[in-house]
């Protein structure tokens, strides 16, 4: 039986007792290069988003003109064409995670701006938009082929969603102004990231029966968003600190952060994990131009970790459905 992950209330409920700890934890971990990469074409930035258990790995690139396009990369290191939803009509279209079946989700924009959720598999795109919205975005996808994302509703209303078998279920975490799920793993489990009621941003963990722990957030945060989640939990994503830079993140419940930085840059982002602990990201240059990493999990004879809130349970609800006067594009 898996032993499950916490995380706290953002609102100043009583506390409420934490979880126990991951089972098997090792006594450290850090996080390794394995090497970097970019999407052909001159003035690229190239921004990975998930990874398959096979190292399949799918994301988005654009240039100076603005035009977003998907992509994959095969295990063999090759790439493909790019990658556009055929009814595009705002030259926006993202990739944003890959299962085992190579089945990819992502989004695209209307001339309107407006965005449109869908699956693509054997060629072959299937739009997918949550009824009643007028924007989907979907942003994760597990094994076994379900899905989840955020959602808005006129109001505007935006809220975070699961689509299980075909059903879907809307949440937002209590006391939030926004919710997005990012990443579901083979328990249905999700991880993602909300706003408070101050505009600052928080992770979050959902488990399968609904409750939710939040917020994830390592010490000196000064926002935090999650992306990924494995079948074992182990979170990415990255975090901001007072100082303006803008951290890689790993998380493994209950409490371990572990910080990882592309040398010489202020911006790293850790965005998708398969089950092997590998991971994929981005990091900025000098001239602005972003570029693709691929990392692997490592344990370490001393523990390299460094603390940040333990997460606790927040509410066994789905939580009241916010209404916000802007609608909130997801973290890139």
């Amino acid at each position: 039986m898996k032993i499950k992950n916490c995380i706290v209330c953002l609102i100043a409920l009583l506390a409420l007792p934490v979880l126990g700890a991951f089972a098997g934890t090792p006594a450290g971990f850090s996080v390794q290069l394995v090497r970097t990469f970019d999407y052909p074409g001159s003035g690229n930035s190239t921004e990975p988003q998930g990874i398959s258990d096979s190292r399949a790995i799918v994301g988005d690139f654009f240039n100076l003109s603005g035009v977003v396009r998907g992509f994959i990369r095969f295990t063999n290191g090759n790439f493909s064409a790019p990658l556009v939803d055929p009814n595009d009509t705002g030259s926006f279209t993202l990739c944003r995670g890959i299962n085992n079946s190579r089945v990819i989700c992502g989004f695209y924009d209307d001339a309107l701006g407006n965005s449109h959720g869908f699956l693509l598999s054997g060629g072959t795109f299937y739009n997918k938009d949550i009824p009643g919205s007028t924007s989907t975005l979907i942003l994760g996808i597990n094994n076994t082929g379900d899905w989840c994302g955020s959602d808005t509703k006129p109001g505007p209303v935006q809220v975070a969603f699961l689509n299980l078998d075909g059903i879907i279920t809307e949440f937002a975490v209590p006391g939030a102004s926004y919710s997005l799920a990012y990443g579901i793993n083979s328990s249905n489990e999700v991880g993602g990231y909300f706003a408070d009621v101050n505009g600052v941003v928080h992770g979050y963990f959902r488990e399968s029966d609904g409750e939710i722990f939040a917020p994830i957030d390592p010490a000196g945060s000064t926002g935090t968003v999650i992306f990924g989640i494995n079948d074992s939990d182990w979170m990415v994503g990255r975090y901001d600190d007072s100082f303006g830079l803008t951290h890689g993140l790993l998380f493994i419940p209950p409490n371990r952060y572990v910080t990882y930085d592309f040398p010489g840059s202020t911006f790293t982002s850790l965005n998708g994990i398969n089950q092997a602990g590998e991971i994929v990201g981005r990091y900025l240059d000098d001239g602005g131009i972003e570029h693709g990493i691929i990392l692997r999990v490592v344990s370490t004879a001393a523990d390299q970790s460094t603390q940040g809130v333990t997460p606790q349970r927040q509410s066994s609800q789905a939580g009241s459905l916010p209404s916000r006067s802007q609608v909130e594009e997801p973290a890139f």
